[in-house]
């Protein structure tokens, strides 16, 4: 039976720049593979392909997805094996801990013609330079929504009964965790489970709720205290003992979007756009923040403000969209001028060296 994949971002481009979330994942590992090149040197079909043969296999994979490419991944980790293989070029640099006992870096710039690529020097430099500037664009012109979406938030922040969200938080509380109270330090990962791409806004929601019983979607406005709730819940969770999957805002970081206790089969989400889902099956139940913890008639006192305001930040996260894809397209034609050289039968030797690698892992842990 082929095992199950687990799919979300470890790193994402952000009002705050990019953001990465890598330690958190690759904490615990016993093997990393850190993979060095150029884009279009093969890193992305490498980890999927690894990961491919061992969900075929039977086992458990993570794929960390690239918020730059909707199409690539920037790592795979299989946990039975606590093995890792990331993708370790810029933006997402990775640093060892245990150079050569636990991570090893592998070159696949080895594939390369150097010559080939010398003779296009000035082509690689210059669209080189220009991705990183459309990044600088879309990352100042998410921190300018970010500055609206702020706005956004004061109306209800004004308009907040504090005392009941404290009372709804505590409520939650003692209903996930009751007198639970765990003997062992718990396994905190920090992801995100969405992130902006050149595409818009792509989440995993359903992949990473799909075998959790028990799910609360939180409705709610900007402001009405979605994220302080969820900080409030996975730290309530740390602290008696269980593991936490932390997952971040792909927009901004510093705000929680979802928090899941797998050992206790509940997940608690932020359900409004650009995440929005509705309950769809047994065991879920909808929290209207809203509703319970907002001034009635906020909607309509202040709705011409909030049309407005909404307005603007839309527009701002579409232009900042534009420039994640313009980055792409400038990618993709810096891809074709190292494909074309590249010996990928060199790339092919190189997988099956960290296959054989894997594989004989697995086999000294069944030993």
């Amino acid at each position: 039976m082929a095992g199950k994949i687990k799919n979300y971002y470890a790193g994402g481009n952000t009002a705050r720049g990019f953001y990465n979330l890598y330690d958190s994942n690759l904490q615990g590992l016993e093997r990393l593979f850190i993979l060095k090149g150029g884009p279009g040197t093969g890193k992305s079909s490498l980890m999927k392909k690894i990961g491919q043969e061992w969900v075929e296999k039977g086992y458990n994979i993570e794929f960390l997805h690239c918020s730059s490419d909707n199409q690539s991944i920037d790592g795979v980790i299989i946990p039975a094996l606590k093995v890792g293989l990331v993708d370790g070029t810029a933006p997402h640099v990775i640093e060892p801990k245990a150079p050569g006992a636990v991570e090893e870096y592998i070159n696949l710039g080895e594939a390369w013609n150097s010559r080939a690529l010398n003779r296009q020097k000035n082509v690689i430099q210059k669209l080189t330079n220009q991705i990183s500037q459309s990044f600088q664009k879309a990352y100042a012109t998410f921190k300018e929504a970010l500055e609206i979406h702020d706005d956004w938030e004061k109306i209800y922040i004004n308009s907040m009964n504090f005392k009941k969200a404290d009372q709804l938080t505590n409520k939650l509380i003692d209903s996930f965790f009751g007198k639970i109270k765990l003997n062992k330090t718990p396994d905190v990962r920090h992801r995100f489970l969405g992130a902006a791409t050149p595409q818009g806004a792509v989440d995993y929601v359903p992949n990473l709720t799909e075998e959790i019983p028990k799910r609360y979607f939180i409705k709610g406005r900007p402001g009405s205290g979605k994220s302080t709730m969820l900080k409030k819940l996975a730290a309530a969770g740390e602290e008696r003992g269980i593991d936490v999957e932390v997952y971040h805002c792909g927009f901004d970081p510093h705000s929680l979007d979802m928090v899941i206790f797998r050992e206790l089969g509940v997940a608690i989400f932020d359900s409004t756009a650009p995440h929005e889902y509705f309950p769809s099956r047994d065991g879920d139940e909808i929290i209207d923040m809203y509703e319970i913890l907002i001034e009635p008639g906020t909607d309509e006192l202040f709705a011409d403000f909030i049309s407005n305001i909404a307005e603007k930040y839309k527009n701002k996260m579409t232009e900042a969209t534009s420039y994640l894809a313009k980055a792409k397209s400038l990618h993709d034609e810096l891809e074709e001028i190292y494909v074309a050289a590249m010996d990928f039968s060199v790339v092919e030797k190189i997988h099956a060296r960290i296959a054989g690698e894997i594989n004989d892992l697995a086999a000294s842990k069944v030993l």
